[in-house]
């Protein structure tokens, strides 16, 4: 009798063990099977769509990284990023705080205002190996081991906020062999590419999520020989578009030939001589462009080429100032920026201007290095000659930054800022600079 007691006892609790087993297998395959999903717009959705403008974007104010901006000061560039039309921020890094706590901020205000809009191209640095190191090779084959730790956190960010980011981008201008400091071969980049895209196809990251590297137009193929390697053919085939970057405004230095004023031109007034110079500077861009698609479509591919960067500083005391190219000036950056925008838009093509906000660290030791001045507002909170318009409209009516509302350079004063304009230099001041 005690026996048949415990038999059932035994077969109850045998029951129960198996239904808990079965019930976390259940647990386990769907933990296992469930997908990271995104929401919102894609990234095949945004790319090329002029309603969606896009701009490059560091938050820094000081003169070191060191200081990260906060939360609510992102959240305040956000709110004047969007209310300039701009719906897509192109990011560099994840090793710093900015770009998760961008991420948080921008996750806030949606939750805030569920109208608003505002989507991340989230930028995974790479490096070669000792990179940035007193050593005295950079080993070009091999890899910084922090670019593993990059990777993982761009990932996790990704995940975190897959309503927000919406493509990766392996490196920058990782692969141009000017960056001497860093560039690594494109296997490196390769590599990274192919992992991202396997975890697509697993669902540990959202499926439709675009993967690609962006870099100088040389390194996509645009450029010489020596970049028209068997692994930067198959890193072509590897990311979902081509993000490739062009700079006439550093080339007014270094390669000057569309630069200046040719002889035929030298009877026209200093405004026409000007505004011809900066015409041959954005078909020099269209040029560079379109060398990558040539290069691309050589190799039987077929895919979108976006601008990943491209901008025109409006200060310089180096090569690009009024003792050098006479490139730089707010007016000649504002026709850049006009141009370039009026042509992508034309064409479908997805133009990250460089850069959204001046940023001093890039070059602290000199404060009129032209680095420090690529943004359309500087860190006065004032607009440049680019962004009037737009402060006339009342575009940044009840918006500040770090307090102070958003006004113009020069107090708005047209002739005032026509004073820092140089017309670039005849062909033949430029030839006997040579």
């Amino acid at each position: 009798m005690q026996s048949g007691k415990m038999k059932k006892i035994n077969d109850v609790i045998g029951s129960f063990l198996h239904l808990m087993l079965l019930a976390v297998s259940v647990l386990l395959f769907a933990s296992c099977s469930q997908k990271i999903v995104s929401t919102g717009k894609t990234a095949a959705e945004i790319l090329g769509d002029p309603n969606y403008q896009a701009i490059s974007y560091g938050g820094y104010r000081e003169l070191s990284r060191d200081i990260q901006p906060t939360i609510p000061q992102l959240k305040e560039d956000m709110k004047i990023l969007s209310a300039m039309g701009i719906k897509l921020v192109r990011t560099y890094n994840v090793h710093y705080d900015e770009a998760a706590n961008l991420l948080e901020a921008i996750s806030q205000l949606k939750k805030d205002d569920p109208e608003f809009e505002m989507y991340i191209m989230l930028g995974a640095w790479i490096d070669c190996k000792n990179a940035f190191t007193k050593l005295p090779d950079r080993i070009r084959n091999e890899e910084s081991p922090e670019n593993k730790k990059e990777i993982s956190r761009a990932v996790e960010l990704t995940q975190q906020y897959p309503d927000i980011v919406k493509i990766i981008a392996v490196g920058n201008e990782a692969m141009v062999h000017w960056a001497w400091e860093y560039y690594v071969e494109p296997g490196i980049i390769l590599k990274w590419v192919k992992y991202l895209q396997k975890l697509k196809k697993v669902g540990d990251l959202p499926e439709d999520l675009w993967i690609t590297s962006s870099d100088n137009f040389a390194s996509w193929g645009g450029g010489g020989s020596e970049y028209h390697l068997e692994e930067l053919n198959e890193l072509i085939r590897s990311v979902d578009y081509i993000s490739m970057h062009t700079y006439p405004m550093h080339d007014t230095h270094y390669n000057p030939d569309f630069w200046g004023v040719p002889e035929e031109e030298e009877g026209l007034s200093d405004m026409e001589k000007t505004d011809a110079a900066m015409l041959r500077a954005r078909d020099y861009a269209i040029d560079q462009y379109e060398s990558v698609v040539a290069y691309m479509q050589s190799l039987g591919v077929d895919k979108p080429v976006h601008i990943g960067e491209t901008g025109w500083a409006t200060q310089s005391d180096g090569f690009y100032g009024h003792d050098g190219s006479r490139a730089c000036d707010e007016y000649k950056s504002a026709v850049y920026h006009d141009l370039m925008r009026k042509w992508t838009n034309s064409k479908g093509i997805t133009c990250f201007y460089f850069e959204a906000f001046d940023e001093q660290w890039k070059d602290a030791a000199n404060p009129e290095g032209s680095e420090n001045h690529f943004g359309l507002i500087n860190l006065q909170s004032q607009a440049k000659y680019t962004l009037w318009d737009m402060v006339d409209a009342g575009v940044f009516d009840g918006l500040t930054r770090d307090g102070k509302p958003i006004t113009k350079t020069f107090d708005g004063d047209k002739a005032a800022m026509m004073q820092e304009v140089k017309v670039p230099p005849t062909a033949k001041e430029i030839s006997e600079r040579k």
